[in-house]
């Protein structure tokens, strides 16, 4: 059995967003989600914001496996177009942090700069793999 790395952009991306999933759930169990642990915020309050911060983590390291495996496929429209709706899941997931960040305390956007850069790098890597051509993959062109 023969496995081949036919995209290393992709094999890239998947190895950066199961780093993300792991560093954003370390920042949140030890930096954030303690500052919640204060009389002032209910306990519902607590909750809803605990899993709303791992889902994103969790959505990471979906993401993350996905993209492992795809690096691993010869190209097809199937695996392009996962490529791409992640792409655009990330840049409204950017957009997200950055409007809020704007309409709740825009003097907090300096603070969003290198998660920003991040995303920014992590979108710029899964688009240098979609535009792979087809003999760049190394394996036989399909019929």
């Amino acid at each position: 059995m023969n496995i081949k790395v036919s995209n290393f952009y992709y094999l890239i991306a998947g190895v950066l967003a199961m780093l993300f999933a792991v560093t954003h759930a370390w920042n949140g169990q030890s930096a954030v989600l303690p500052t919640l642990d204060i009389k002032a915020i209910s306990m519902d309050t607590q909750t809803v914001f605990t899993y709303v911060w791992h889902i994103i983590t969790a959505e990471n390291l979906v993401i993350g496996i996905a993209f492992i495996f795809m690096s691993f496929q010869s190209e097809s429209l199937k695996i392009r177009f996962a490529a791409w709706m992640i792409v655009v899941i990330l840049i409204v997931r950017l957009l997200v942090i950055l409007s809020v960040t704007a309409l709740l305390d825009a003097s907090g956007l300096t603070d969003t700069f290198i998660d920003s850069i991040a995303i920014v790098i992590y979108v710029a890597i899964i688009i240098l793999g979609t535009r792979m051509k087809k003999k760049q993959f190394g394996g036989q062109q399909p019929q």
